[in-house]
């Protein structure tokens, strides 16, 4: 994408754009601007971003709302998992602070809405409070995570992990890249130190709540035609690695009858998964989204094939009975071939349910915006739901076009991340209010 195209984006978002939105020290024209600016930083020909955890393109996107934030009056510090906060002081500045933010890594080929609205989205309540003179009761923090979708280390939620206290660095020093860089290596590279990066663990207790603007990367709102809604609970995501274990040989000299083609199987097991979930929940879903052939040679009977397999439900229980049925389908087809295979979990978030007194406050926000409240669960992990198991936590979904996300043609319009942008200034102003 040009820069001429990312005008294009900031003419797209404000060429249809509700004028009615720009109030309270809400603007659009800022938001847009943001949005388009952040586009710029890790373009792909596809039109899409490319910023992965812990590479230089993130850190130039957050060093880039780094600057917005000390523009608008916070004062800005990155911790030792490259996570940024921008702080307002509160009235009560010996208070807990209420956060919000999200992420500005994207996947390989993302879009530009899946993470930077939540970081501007939560600035904007910044610049709208600086325009209009109001100060929050409490202090108020805008939040970056670091490595969020986890495209880098098949892992995720890293920064945000780090702040609560849930990294095992003894694990995390042990994995390794797309590019076959360890994770020491990488975050060395990106200006940080593994030997101190357990240091970003907080004292929660400096945490009142932690809100969190995001689109829906789905359709209920859409299917609803309202622009935002109120996220009940967030699906916590499992990922599996499962290595099929076959055995390599020549590809000319080897008789097709006595093969032991991992390839053949993996491709049995994959056509296999989309019919597992069904059989445990309505509400389950698991993906194969990445497979690792080897040797990868077009002459070489494959020997071994990792699959990553991503497992979700908003229930715990499900969870693992899909698990169950996964790694018994992996046994009944392996042993069809006469081969092997063995697995590891990579990652495992505990499903989050929000706490009825944060809907209550969301759905008045959302009342006072004239929407009538829809209320929905995440199928996606977030940040959210990492600090949720600790905190008081909450989540704003805005509307996506076509339910489309982690992809170029990812859409939300500027009207519809206005109205989220609201929401959240209403919720975190009634937060204010209880103390």
């Amino acid at each position: 994408m040009t820069n001429t195209s990312i005008k294009e984006l900031q003419h797209l978002l404000l060429e249809n754009m509700d004028a009615t939105l720009n109030r309270s020290g809400v603007s659009g024209t800022r938001l847009a601007f943001r949005l388009a600016e952040l586009a710029k930083i890790g373009l792909t020909e596809e039109n899409g971003s490319y910023r992965i955890g812990y590479s230089l393109e993130e850190k130039a996107a957050k060093e880039l709302v780094a600057n917005w934030m000390e523009e608008a009056g916070l004062k800005v510090r990155t911790d030792s998992a490259g996570n940024v906060f921008g702080r307002l002081a509160g009235r009560q500045d010996h208070m807990p602070s209420i956060l919000s933010g999200s992420h500005v890594d994207s996947v390989p080929n993302g879009g530009h809405f899946d993470g930077p609205l939540g970081v501007l989205a939560a600035l904007e309540v910044v610049e709208a409070w600086k325009e209009t003179g109001y100060q929050p009761e409490f202090p108020y923090e805008v939040v970056i995570f670091s490595d969020e979708e986890g495209a880098r280390f098949n892992g995720g939620l890293t920064g945000s992990r780090a702040v609560v206290g849930d990294i095992d660095m003894e694990k995390q020093v042990t994995l390794m890249d797309l590019n076959g860089d360890d994770f020491t290596t990488v975050i060395k590279n990106y200006g940080l130190a593994a030997e101190s990066f357990t240091d970003a663990s907080r004292d929660l207790a400096t945490i009142k709540a932690y809100i969190e603007v995001h689109i829906e990367q789905g359709k209920v709102l859409e299917k609803a035609n309202v622009p935002v809604g109120v996220v009940t609970g967030i699906a916590g995501p499992l990922w599996l690695k499962i290595s099929i274990i076959g055995e390599a040989g020549h590809a000319g000299n080897t008789p097709m009858i006595g093969r032991k083609d991992a390839l053949v199987a993996a491709g049995e097991f994959i056509a296999a998964i989309p019919l597992l979930p069904s059989t445990v929940s309505d509400s389950a879903v698991a993906t194969i989204g990445k497979v690792e052939v080897h040797p990868n040679g077009v002459n070489v009977i494959p020997g071994k094939v990792d699959l990553y397999v991503d497992v979700r439900d908003i229930y715990t229980d499900t969870v693992e009975q899909l698990v169950e049925a996964i790694l018994a389908k992996a046994k009944e087809i392996t042993q069809k071939y006469e081969i092997t295979f063995d697995y590891e979990q990579t990652l495992k978030v505990d499903p989050f349910l929000v706490k009825e007194t944060l809907i209550e406050t969301l759905t008045k926000a959302v009342e006072k915006e004239g929407i009538k409240p829809v209320y929905l669960p995440s199928g996606a992990g977030h940040d959210a739901m990492i600090l949720g198991r600790y905190i008081p936590t909450a989540m704003i979904f805005a509307r996506s076009k076509n339910g489309v996300s982690h992809n170029p043609l990812e859409w939300t319009s500027l009207s519809d991340c206005l109205h989220a942008v609201h929401v959240l200034k209403n919720a975190i102003e009634k937060l204010n209010e209880n103390n």
